[in-house]
């Protein structure tokens, strides 16, 4: 089977630049988990969620399809990392307590993917997936950077992008859910940083194949007019979607 790898030739900016997960969501998944003997974070990217599931598990699994993806994520001895698709992770059966999906779900085959989730989870163990969509900071720049995401690298988003705009809401889950709880990301970036993470966008990266120039350059032209100092770190928000489901007899 194979995946749509839309990250691995920009790994290590990814690894760099992506907004962290708050400490808050691993604390509400820890509490709705019956157990905290293994987690599994899927599609793992540079392990930015598996390290944050890590303080609170005894152990994780973190899998990617991407083999650079892998080679970029943290180190840690509590975590192993696995090259594997979210489809046939050869994790063992019954043996997850949680299963994470960190904004990576509209890549995955749904069907075979949510096969294999009911595969490896134990009894009562919990599903979670989290989605979020374009950053907040001030209205001036979001008016900017909305124009960027919509009209500039508009065209070159791919289809699956559809779900993450709908919180994966029309998506029928596996299993009974729970009531959704809100939660937000948080960074406090400059304008260089923030440049930094618009070059990881996928549809950013399809652009400068196809056209040759990297058009992140004169938005931040356009921005610095409104961001001023370029020096100036300014809190970057993203507002996190959460759906979770327990695993039924």
């Amino acid at each position: 089977m194979k995946f749509k790898d839309h990250f691995s030739g920009h790994a290590v900016d990814y690894a760099k630049f992506r907004p962290h997960y708050p400490d808050e969501l691993f604390e509400y998944l820890t509490s709705i988990s019956p157990r905290h003997e293994l987690a599994w974070d899927c599609a793992t990217g540079n392990g930015q969620a598996a390290v944050g599931l890590a303080r609170h598990f005894g152990s994780v699994i973190a899998t990617d399809a991407s083999a650079q993806q892998i080679e970029s994520a943290e180190p840690d001895d509590r975590i192993s990392y696995r090259v594997a698709l979210a489809e046939a992770s050869g994790i063992d059966s019954a043996s997850v307590d949680l299963i994470l999906v960190a904004q990576a779900l509209h890549w995955f085959d749904l069907d075979a993917f949510f096969t294999e989730a009911k595969r490896v989870l134990k009894e009562d163990g919990v599903l979670a997936i989290t989605s979020y969509k374009v950053l907040e900071i001030a209205p001036e720049i979001d008016a900017i950077i909305w124009k960027f995401y919509r009209e500039t690298t508009g065209p070159f988003w791919p289809p699956e992008r559809e779900l993450v705009e709908t919180d994966y809401k029309d998506i029928q889950f596996p299993f009974p859910e729970l009531s959704p709880v809100p939660f937000e990301m948080r960074e406090q970036w400059n304008l260089d940083q923030l440049a930094g993470y618009l070059r990881t966008w996928s549809a950013t990266q399809k652009f400068i194949a196809a056209r040759g120039f990297d058009p992140v350059d004169s938005l931040m032209e356009e921005l610095g007019a409104v961001w001023n100092n370029p020096e100036q770190v300014r809190e970057i928000k993203w507002p996190l979607h959460l759906r979770v489901g327990v695993r039924q007899r």
